[in-house]
């Protein structure tokens, strides 16, 4: 064991047991990964966990939208007329999930299915009005849950793991 890790375990073994978990975890021993190391998906869970943490805090409490209802209506905004199968497409959701998701963002009169003027057998999904102002909001909103993310990453670094990802999600 090294000097600095043999320091931190009797530290970590000293600490009283009302020290914030932050500091005890500072002062605990280095935890070997192992083979979790190299698990592509342990590593995107750990980062969805400090994601989905400062999405609900900024997003989610806030304007009481989940993240795929979010995402429906960040969609939504710059795409005024979108099909749901289109949109079931971009969100990989099935079809009975979005029909389940579209009723309830409807109920909450965010939304409305529009008779398209195109094609009168399939439909369009549109904001209403109120749609659009909580969108808009919401929008900005991901501003300052972005920003918190930034020191994080470089912008060459952000920019990189995006591309990565949707390689991963085969988008």
């Amino acid at each position: 064991m090294g000097s600095d890790t043999a320091r931190r375990a009797k530290a970590a073994a000293r600490a009283e047991p009302d020290m914030p978990e932050p500091e005890r975890i500072a002062m605990a021993p280095e935890l070997s990964l192992g083979p979790l190391a190299e698990v592509l998906g342990y590593h995107i869970a750990q980062a969805a966990v400090a994601t989905v943490d400062l999405f609900e805090r900024h997003i989610g409490q806030r304007f009481e939208l989940r993240k795929v209802e979010f995402s429906i209506l960040m969609l939504l905004l710059p795409n005024p007329m979108l099909t749901p199968k289109r949109l079931g497409q971009v969100l990989a959701l099935t079809p009975p999930n979005l029909t389940l998701l579209l009723d309830w963002l409807q109920q909450r009169g965010l939304l409305l299915r529009e008779r398209s003027e195109v094609d009168r057998r399939s439909q369009n999904i549109v904001l209403t009005a109120e749609g659009r102002a909580l969108a808009q909001a919401a929008a900005e909103a991901a501003v300052p849950m972005e920003r918190e993310l930034h020191p994080r990453l470089t912008a060459a670094e952000r920019a990189l793991l995006i591309e990565l990802l949707r390689k991963v999600s085969g988008r």
